[in-house]
């Protein structure tokens, strides 16, 4: 069974599944220091909002191993702060990173006794975020699954399964949890281009786990649901704003339109993590724009337009609240209207961690 990302038994190194060579090699690489875990994570080494928190947090702790001999315990501390700052910085849009080193800066501003206890203190919370994720997403996967009808076709974008996360999954994870149940499902996988992620991973998730899926080109999903093939379409989220505008992998915003042209349900299955509380609207998400060479050499293969061609390559795109039918999430599941209930159920959720 594959494992999207691991802190190795030394905490020397960070474990990456290298899913830019999936479906086709499955290969392992080991990243040294914090700003090898920041390049991996910007190169896609390791991709999906989840699994990209815990390999930061992950980097963190290989780092606090790493610059364990070398200095006293404020420029340690220091180290580790700027740390934080490359790997925060490395994908501007999933707000689960930041997320992430916020709880690991708030372990290094807490007093500790040694940098040996500072040390195993921030190896403790980065295990702890990765576990976590595990759990959360289980208890996602049985929520949503609540809403799955005992046969279903269901429309799904990019890929959400155990790639982006630890486990399971969000979107992923409540159609796993669903097949697991005995329900008659079958996935409509689009394919997600530039970089193809439900063609080359959703389609092998699905395929481990025996799920029927078909896959298709990202221009098909219209039509499927003007053929009444569609009975529902879920999606992840790598940011959430408090009025519900979501920031999602670039197509999701499609899909979501065609769905309620058609009266077809669409959902959002996401942890609450992915929730930004400082963030008002979709109007302020920061949406990455990435390499013409995605788009002009898809999976690096020879040119498919002129080499001069100007290309326009957001990684993402923003669903407006009012395109979205629910929230499903670890608490339960979040009914329109948005405004201010995502916030609350937010803090909640902070209540009870702490």
């Amino acid at each position: 069974m594959y494992v999207s990302v691991q802190l190795s038994d030394d905490h020397k190194s960070v474990v990456l599944l290298d899913q830019r060579r999936l479906p086709f090699h499955e290969e392992y690489i080991h990243f040294y220091s914090a700003s090898e875990v920041a390049q991996a994570i910007r190169d896609m080494v390791v991709r999906g909002a989840p699994a990209i928190a815990v390999a930061a947090g992950f980097g963190i702790a290989v780092e606090a191993e790493r610059l364990v001999n070398s200095g006293n315990y404020e420029s340690y501390t220091k180290n580790l702060e700027k740390a934080c700052d490359w790997l925060e910085l490395s994908r501007p849009t999933a707000v689960n990173l930041s997320w992430a080193m916020k709880r690991m800066r708030k372990v290094l501003s807490s007093e500790w006794d040694s940098i040996e206890s500072l040390k195993s203190a921030i190896v403790n919370e980065a295990t702890r975020i990765a576990s976590e994720d595990v759990a959360v997403n289980y208890n996602i996967a049985k929520t949503g699954n609540s809403l799955i009808p005992s046969k279903a076709n269901i429309m799904h974008i990019c890929n959400t399964g155990a790639l982006a996360t630890v486990d399971w999954g969000t979107a992923l994870g409540v159609i796993r949890m669903a097949h697991m149940s005995g329900k008659d499902i079958h996935v409509w996988v689009c394919e997600t281009r530039p970089r193809l992620q439900g063609a080359k991973l959703t389609t092998f998730e699905l395929q481990q786990q025996n799920i029927p899926m078909t896959l298709i080109v990202d221009s098909a999903a219209g039509y499927l649901m003007q053929m009444k093939k569609v009975d529902l379409c879920l999606a992840g989220a790598d940011r959430v704003a408090c009025n519900g505008d979501t920031a999602n992998k670039i197509g999701t915003y499609s899909v979501a339109c065609l769905a309620k042209l058609h009266n077809i349900p669409f959902y959002i299955v996401t942890p609450l993590s992915s929730i930004d509380p400082d963030v008002l609207s979709g109007k302020e998400i920061q949406v990455e724009e990435r390499s013409c060479e995605e788009v002009l050499r898809p999976s690096g293969e020879s040119l498919v337009a002129p080499d001069s061609t100007p290309v326009f390559n957001p990684a993402f795109d923003i669903t407006p609240f009012s395109f979205i039918s629910g929230f499903i999430t670890e608490v339960g599941i979040l009914q329109p209207p948005f405004t201010w209930q995502v916030v609350n159920k937010w803090k909640e959720k902070l209540q009870t961690t702490k």
